[in-house]
């Protein structure tokens, strides 16, 4: 009988660890903010956005596949829990001036639209629906000046 219990210990504070690894992994919806500045930019127009990750996530209740993507076949099939990679990993045009004028192939790969298309995009909707919101909808707005 001893057998039995050493085992149902062992059961017992493995199906512990593994749910307490788990709750992390669940609770864990990253860092509370993030500079938004990117490498593919040698000499970038703008300063760096400092995006509040965790309000747009808890406060402002934006889905987490609302930014984060992976297309396949026309359909995003990132989910919560999948590794996140930075925007720069697929999207590798760099043209920041008359990126408008770029084929549509190159527009999707543009960074600096695939930022735009999404971000002030939302902001815009957002100003749409509630005028009096604070989401910043001009340039400055996101992005302050330079030091």
């Amino acid at each position: 009988m001893r057998g039995g219990k050493s085992i149902l210990c062992v059961f017992v504070a493995t199906l512990f660890v593994l749910t307490a690894a788990f709750a992390v992994i669940a609770a864990d919806k990253g860092p509370e903010k993030i500079t938004i500045k990117a490498a593919l930019f040698a000499k970038p127009t703008k300063a760096p956005v400092e995006l509040t990750h965790k309000k747009h996530n808890e406060d402002y209740k934006v889905a987490c596949a609302d930014c984060h993507h992976v297309y396949k076949d026309g359909k995003n099939v990132w989910k919560e829990g999948d590794a996140v990679q930075k925007c720069e990993a697929c999207h590798t045009e760099p043209t920041i001036e008359g990126e408008k004028k770029l084929p549509p192939d190159q527009q999707k790969l543009n960074l600096k639209l695939a930022y735009h298309n999404n971000c002030v995009a939302c902001h815009q909707k957002l100003k749409k629906e509630k005028p009096d919101t604070k989401a910043p909808v001009t340039c400055t707005g996101c992005h302050p000046a330079q030091k």
